[in-house]
């Protein structure tokens, strides 16, 4: 098993940023890819970006090219995405999740395998 916790979400006004931070805890040797996903009240988990250790590929949903990075420390088990420019249309609560698979793209739900609880993004007009 693989433990995901996030942290760093909150409140903040549009056009400003936030960094999220998700570290990863147990049978971590498992892991080929981390992502993050979020969720909108009434609104199915969307893909928001995701990285492929091997050889740091990384792959962004088109709302949030140019705004959000994703970076990560294969050895410390712990990936970052930076938010910069927000919109209150980012609001949601935003899941880490991690993969013990090798796929091609990593835009769906089902290609990950452990989800962190979530946390809180709330950006304000």
């Amino acid at each position: 098993q693989v433990q995901l916790v996030e942290s760093g979400g909150g409140l903040v006004q549009a056009g400003g940023s936030l960094r999220l931070s998700c570290a990863a805890s147990g049978r971590t040797f498992n892991n080929v890819a981390m992502g993050w996903f979020r969720q909108a009240p009434g609104k199915e988990r969307e893909f928001v970006v995701a990285i492929r250790w091997s050889g740091s590929s990384t792959y962004y949903a088109n709302s949030v090219k140019g705004r959000f990075t994703i970076s990560g420390d294969n050895a410390k088990n712990t990936v970052y995405l930076q938010m910069n420019s927000l919109k209150p249309e980012d609001t949601a609560v935003y899941y880490c999740a991690a993969s013990a698979a090798f796929y091609m793209e990593y835009g769906s739900p089902t290609r990950f395998h452990y989800w962190g609880q979530g946390t809180q993004v709330t950006v304000s007009s």
